[in-house]
């Protein structure tokens, strides 16, 4: 008991008020910033006198946490322990709270939990990052880790190189494409029916494309469909592609290339209907790459079999003498359109496609206009003598020079080789008259000017083919008979 007045520590009380001898410092509710020097110094006053510090708390023989005491330079007590392989150290302003808070941390710390390394503020940020996440799979039914999410982000962050990840989802949403899926054959089907269109032409204009070319590369492709049955266009692969070009390992590499062309012009157009993202990279499959093809071999016919073809086909068919004696072939509709292939050097198509106004309309010349020639762009050939002969008896103010089709003038033509025992030179009256031309004259420029070549593709392909003796016989190939003549104004009487 006290009188009131205030007792010395360790001093006896005498008075009506009981008091209490030890003497109570103000205490902090509020945690310190954490604190990471170790020190071992003896305590001012506890309120555990029978506490020795520091203060180690153990599991299972392991000192898991520390409890140290307070000093003049920390007035608080504060628990050391590793979590996750980093010291952690928290200031208390009692004993007791700071006994609690190491208590609960080897107990996390026992059963592995590493809660327990986070600070306040990164267990809200945490907290706070599952709770959008489970909002996320609410929404869309797609769960995700919050690692994932963060080394997505991490990755992501890096790539952009300082743009924002809304600047590049902005970025990319203006550009994606949204891949349709669709059977193959379907497709195909598709692609078949577009590309027909363009065998049509508008009054006084010539189609994109030729009837034969796109029933070729329908053929081709209803191929390629047959191929991989029940796939869509989206889940070609290159295994797939590289599967198909393999049928053809067998074919000549200019034959594969073709496929290839087919086959990439498709992809293209199917890039275009949304069928197939634009960076699908089919292309580098390693059976779609261009290969090198080999140098064609060019075969001219000689001036003696020109002759055989042009009079064969001249001759009208012999009346039937004996009965059940076959008829003879009648080849004098084909006889213009071999002789505007060997001595005008023109191409087949464009011969199909030529009118007899075009052969007569510039005096000495035959006007391949800009909507027949291959190149699509207007020449003139300058035509020779033996060419004027040969024509003499089928001019005509009207309509076309051969009108039985592409099919039909190739099995005519086949048919007449067969009969006389000419072998078969492709693109062999073509190629004779370009060689022929250039032995004659020694000048690229002028017989690629009427051949509707290039300069180079004549020196590289048809130098020297033929000598200048056999280009001359070629042009001097004329008919024996003649009559009524009715001349083409030649430009020249020597090899044009």
């Amino acid at each position: 008991w006290c009188n009131g007045s205030t007792a010395d520590s360790g001093s006896v009380c005498h008075g009506s008020n009981p008091c209490r001898a030890a003497t109570f410092l103000t205490e902090n509710a509020v945690f310190a910033q954490t604190d990471t020097d170790s020190t071992q110094k003896t305590p001012e006053s506890e309120t555990e006198t029978n506490v020795s510090f520091p203060r180690r708390i153990k599991h299972r023989g392991r000192v898991l946490a520390t409890i140290y005491a307070k000093t003049k330079a920390r007035p608080s007590y504060r628990v050391c322990a590793y979590v996750a392989g980093k010291r952690r150290m928290s200031s208390h302003p009692t004993y007791s709270e700071a006994k609690e808070v190491a208590d609960g941390l080897v107990k996390d710390l026992a059963k592995g939990n590493v809660a327990a390394a986070l600070s306040a503020s990164q267990a809200r940020d945490a907290l706070a990052a599952y709770e959008r996440l489970e909002a996320y799979r609410q929404a869309t039914g797609r769960k995700l880790s919050l690692l994932s999410t963060v080394s997505q982000f991490c990755e992501s962050a890096v790539k952009l190189n300082g743009y924002s990840m809304a600047e590049a989802t902005d970025g990319f949403l203006t550009s994606i494409v949204t891949v349709k899926r669709i059977p193959l054959n379907e497709a195909i089907e598709q692609f078949i029916a577009f590309r027909k269109t363009k065998t049509v032409a508008g009054e006084g204009r010539r189609p994109q494309l030729s009837f034969d070319h796109w029933r070729n590369t329908g053929y081709w492709l209803n191929e390629f469909a047959e191929t991989f049955p029940g796939y869509a266009v989206s889940e070609l692969t290159k295994q797939l592609l590289d599967t198909y070009m393999a049928k053809f390992a067998e074919a000549a590499p200019k034959t594969r290339n073709e496929r290839r062309g087919v086959v990439k012009m498709f992809l293209s157009w199917a890039v275009e209907q949304d069928y197939l993202a634009p960076t699908h990279r089919l292309l580098e499959s390693s059976q779609l790459k261009h290969e090198n093809a080999d140098v064609e071999t060019i075969e001219c016919y000689t001036a003696a079999e020109l002759r055989l073809l042009l009079e064969r086909a001249g001759q009208p068919p012999a009346p039937v003498v004996k009965k059940g004696e076959k008829p003879q072939a009648d080849y004098r509709d084909l006889l213009p359109v071999l002789a505007l292939a060997g001595l005008a050097g023109m191409r087949e198509t464009e011969i199909l496609r030529l009118e007899w106004p075009d052969v007569f309309r510039v005096p000495g010349h035959i006007e391949v206009g800009a909507l027949k020639a291959k190149t699509r762009s207007r020449r003139l050939i300058e035509v020779c003598t033996s060419l004027v002969k040969w024509l003499e008896t089928y001019r005509k103010s009207t309509g076309p020079v051969w009108t039985q089709g592409y099919k039909k003038f190739h099995e005519k033509f086949a048919a007449l080789r067969a009969e006389l025992n000419i072998k078969h030179r492709r693109n062999g009256l073509r190629h004779s008259y370009i060689s022929s031309h250039y032995a004659v004259h020694a000048d690229e420029g002028l017989t690629a000017k009427l051949a509707g070549n290039s300069p180079l593709m004549v020196h590289k392909n048809y130098k020297g083919l033929l000598t200048r003796k056999q280009g001359k016989a070629w042009f001097e190939v004329a008919p024996t008979q003649g009559t009524n003549v009715i001349p083409l104004r030649a430009a020249s009487e020597e090899t044009r």
